[in-house]
């Protein structure tokens, strides 16, 4: 029997107050657990009112989220191999999980309730291709003080780096006293995250192209997955499947289902020297850390999954002529009006989007007579995308459509011929603009 099964921290403050638990006390148990660090934030902390909403849509009574860290082998995430990468976080992912029960279980025991929300996967497929998360994990993290989104977003922690794998839990009580962000960010913007991304997904400027990073780093998982069945259902015979699909394409998937997803990068992890435990070999001798760690990662032969007329395809032809560039669907597609406009952000390509200056009015009709029509604004201008509610300003162009025939286009069920000819869409403006739209958002 462990420790923490045996003598189980007492958390109440005083003998009266059945809501409010000590933070020293509380902090305890989550280490003794497993946690490496933690932090507790207030559900209605001012600026995180979606995580609030989502974790009161899971638990209705809940008062607190505690924050915590466990930190993942650094040469596991490091080595070329993608195989000893991806069983490092596999396990860590395991291990975080459990973490995160051993403490639901032990606040259980004293008589508060709390749940804990998956580290990653499983989530609620259901929802796809919305919120599917409970939680975020890093919003949360950051509130919490574990630590600072870099340039790469992915979370840095002032003593561990981003060598980091985070959970979270939604408890029914309060705590005595919360912690507040860190104050300063551990990202020293040395941009060696740039530099190994494969995909360009990570921007110099701090920009950041999801789409690109999600296409190829998440090829098997939810949308990566859904683009190869449909190229499955697609193939008109076996030798047809095998002209689109590599033998070791088909291999990782099958491992991937088998096992557990397969990440095909994460190199921003891997290269990042941040963090006071991390930083040293970075300091001494930074040319030979970018030797030892981001040119076995850039020098690397492999397949880089793009979407097909996207900046990233541009991007990994001209800087990585070593590596295989593979034209691929995003399977990001849009249910309805709301995710379409939703979308719009993971999707823009700012190089594709250069010289075009455009405000567009979208007045989407919903399915039934009675049903809300939503109206965008969807200005493109500078290389930036600007969306706003209702219809702002005079427009270049307008696109007035029913829902049906819209999401049918943006979904390649139906094509703008039909749309055009029925009257579900209507153009008032330079049909020539709406193509450049188009290319602004490849999927």
């Amino acid at each position: 029997m462990t420790a923490i099964q045996s003598n189980p921290v007492q958390l109440r403050v005083g003998h009266n107050d059945s809501s409010t638990i000590s933070r020293d006390k509380l902090r305890q148990l989550c280490m003794d657990a497993g946690a490496e660090d933690v932090g507790f934030v207030e559900i209605d902390r001012q600026g995180i009112e979606e995580e609030r909403d989502g974790a009161l849509e899971a638990f209705p009574r809940a008062k607190t989220f505690i924050s915590f860290v466990i930190r993942v082998s650094r040469e596991n995430m490091r080595t070329p191999m993608r195989s000893v990468s991806n069983l490092e976080f596999h396990h860590a992912a395991d291990h975080a999980n459990e973490v995160a029960r051993k403490i639901v279980h032990q606040l259980e025991r004293q008589g508060i309730g709390a749940i804990n929300p998956a580290h990653g996967f499983p989530m609620e497929a259901d929802r796809w291709p919305g919120r599917m998360w409970v939680v975020s994990h890093k919003l949360i993290a950051q509130e919490a003080g574990m630590g600072v989104m870099g340039i790469h977003r992915l979370v840095i922690h002032p003593k561990f780096g981003n060598h980091i794998l985070l959970g979270t839990i939604i408890m029914d009580a309060e705590v005595e006293s919360h912690a507040e962000p860190l104050d300063f960010n551990p990202c020293l913007e040395c941009k060696l995250c740039v530099a190994a991304c494969p995909t360009g997904a990570v921007k110099p400027n701090g920009d950041f192209d999801f789409a690109a990073c999600y296409t190829h780093n998440y090829r098997e998982f939810m949308g990566g997955f859904g683009d190869w069945v449909e190229g499955v259902a697609a193939s008109k015979s076996a030798k047809d499947y095998r002209s689109k699909y590599t033998d070791s394409e088909t291999t990782s998937m099958w491992q991937s289902l088998g096992w557990g997803p397969n990440y095909k990068a994460a190199y921003c992890m891997a290269v990042c020297p941040a963090g006071d435990d991390v930083i040293g070999p970075f300091l001494e001798n930074k040319k030979q850390f970018v030797k030892d760690i981001v040119k076995p990662l850039q020098q690397k032969e492999e397949t880089i999954y793009v979407i097909e007329g996207s900046d990233a395809q541009q991007y990994a032809a001209k800087r990585f002529r070593n590596k295989t560039i593979k034209p691929v669907g995003s399977g990001l597609r849009p249910k309805d009006s709301v995710s379409f406009i939703q979308a719009l952000p993971w999707l823009f390509q700012r190089d594709q989007s250069k010289g075009l200056d455009c405000v567009y009015h979208f007045t989407l009709k919903g399915p039934k007579p009675k049903s809300e029509t939503l109206k965008s604004t969807i200005t493109i201008r500078n290389q930036a995308l600007e969306i706003q509610e209702g219809h702002q300003g005079k427009p270049t162009i307008k696109l007035i459509a029913t829902e049906a025939a819209w999401i049918g286009f943006v979904r390649k069920e139906r094509t703008l011929a039909r749309g055009l000819l029925t009257l579900g869409i209507r153009i008032k403006g330079n049909p020539k603009l709406m193509l450049r739209f188009g290319q602004c958002f490849p999927s």
